[in-house]
């Protein structure tokens, strides 16, 4: 049975001649993994984020583009909506 994330002995594998868990950490993120870490300190990895990874497909989009930017129509289309009986716009 396979636990859902990557053993100490696979990252080790993986991650050879780094035996540092912070440069464990920055290798596995250069590949394109999602890395958490540990309370001690050593990388944790989601067995399908490493296979993700390594089949080359691009992690998720998040539903936030980043650009930090309002959504202006959903802000006006709030606005305009109609509150306790009166319309606001």
């Amino acid at each position: 049975m396979n636990l859902p994330y990557l053993t100490d002995v696979e990252i080790n594998d993986i991650c050879a001649p780094l035996r540092q868990a912070h440069a464990q950490c920055r290798y596995l993120t250069g590949l394109g993994m999602i890395v958490r870490k540990k309370p001690n300190g050593r990388p944790l990895v989601a067995r399908n984020e490493f296979e993700r990874a390594m089949i080359n497909r691009p992690a998720l989009v998040p539903a936030n583009d980043g650009s930090g930017q309002p959504d202006r129509e959903a802000y006006l289309r709030l606005i305009k909506k109609e509150r306790n009986g009166t319309k606001t716009a």
